[in-house]
């Protein structure tokens, strides 16, 4: 039986870690050496260190490398635990930063309980987040071409004509009859073009397989219940579960408006109480499309069409909490408008409390208990 856990600091890069090793027996940090980053160089090393009466406990910071690591040492039998780098102790003066130096401040930091690990999703769960972020990065292609394409025409004298939308039948066969004084302008038209329409439709492949994975995903039901909200669709739903796998991890409203950097910032010192912007710390993808969704409050409360056929099939509980979203959230964007504050102070506002029905909608779906926070009488609104 171990009686001793020995830590192991791993600074990973894509072909070394740096090792640091330090036991509870002495406080002494020492500096293991620099192995390959595979998995043979990786079991050889927890091999070499394990043996009674040690207990080994690696660490290592979230990073680009994922989580093969953490996974390759659970599974041979290990402790792992992956950390949060933003929430790493820092010495404020400490200018030198070395792999080396890395590797012995995280063994140092893990021996004294310092340091705050990271939700680590399974395989499935890592899947979905990639297609929801490969989504994401295809978005951002396509507003970007479609920028370029419009920059374009606009350095050309070419304007849109009245009652043509970007994008539509209409405007493609605008695009099809221009016409430029010099013929390679013609054809750097038609490449952009292309571009757009090519990305268009990789987008809409990529949506309909979200939509076919939602007939295996084991967190589906959460996804589906989700979409009773107004302004959460299939896709925002998607990456909310993506993104946060089970939301029964947190146990409170305010712990996960907290995470999702919703929360306003705070710098008081004595008497002085000052706060500021939102954090905007935690998950930006999440945070990002419940601002989106916030705008839609800013309509009168409703069940619309769309609405009642989304809450088809789930249970009454789910659809009385997305009810009353709609109706304190509708209340909130207008009464924050009414108050005077800018468009975007009132969307985070009404995003950092939609996360809070979000909250409460995952908790009913997965058999947990919930309850609301009740609306503090004269609370401060979030800035930022």
């Amino acid at each position: 039986m171990a009686q001793y856990t020995k830590c192991v600091g791993l600074d990973v890069h894509k072909d070394s870690i740096a090792v640091a090793v330090c036991d509870g027996t002495t406080e002494e940090v020492r500096f293991y050496g620099t192995i390959p980053n595979t998995e043979a160089a990786i079991l050889n090393l927890a091999k070499k260190l394990s043996g009674d009466p040690f207990h080994l406990s690696f660490v290592y910071e979230a990073g680009p490398c994922g989580y093969v690591l953490h996974r390759t040492l659970l599974e041979a039998g290990y402790e792992c635990r992956v950390i949060a780098p933003s929430l790493i102790p820092k010495k404020t003066g400490d200018r030198v930063k070395t792999d080396r130096r890395d590797a012995l401040m995280l063994a140092r930091l893990h021996r004294a309980g310092e340091l705050t690990p990271v939700w680590v999703p399974g395989s499935e769960q890592e899947a979905m987040r990639d297609l929801s972020r490969l989504r994401e990065d295809l978005k951002a292609q396509e507003r970007h071409l479609k920028q370029r394409l419009s920059a374009f025409l606009l350095r050309n004298g070419k304007g849109i004509p009245q009652k043509t939308t970007k994008g539509t039948p209409r405007y493609w066969a605008w695009i099809a009859d221009l016409a430029f004084p010099h013929p390679t302008a013609r054809i750097v038209l038609q490449e952009y073009a292309d571009a757009v329409k090519e990305i268009a439709t990789r987008i809409a492949g990529i949506e309909a397989q979200i939509v076919r994975e939602l007939e295996s995903y084991s967190l589906a039901p959460v996804v589906r219940a989700l979409m009773t909200l107004r302004g959460v669709d299939t896709i925002t739903a998607f990456t909310v579960v993506a993104e946060l796998g089970d939301l029964s991890r947190f146990k409170t409203a305010p712990q996960f408006m907290a995470y999702l950097g919703l929360v306003p910032s705070e710098a008081s010192s004595g008497g002085t109480v000052k706060r500021g912007g939102i954090t905007k710390t935690g998950n930006g993808h999440v945070r990002r499309v419940l601002v989106e969704s916030a705008w839609t409050y800013r309509f009168p409360a409703r069940k619309s069409r769309r609405i009642r056929e989304r809450n088809e099939g789930q249970p009454a509980e789910v659809c009385a909490l997305a009810w009353e979203a709609q109706k304190r959230l509708s209340f909130r964007y207008r009464h924050l408008t009414q108050a005077g504050k800018k468009q975007t102070v009132v969307t985070a506002a009404v995003a950092r409390e939609l996360a809070g029905f979000i909250w409460a909608i995952a908790g009913q779906v997965m058999g947990r208990s919930v309850v609301l926070p009740a609306p503090v009488p004269g609370e401060r609104v979030l800035t930022g």
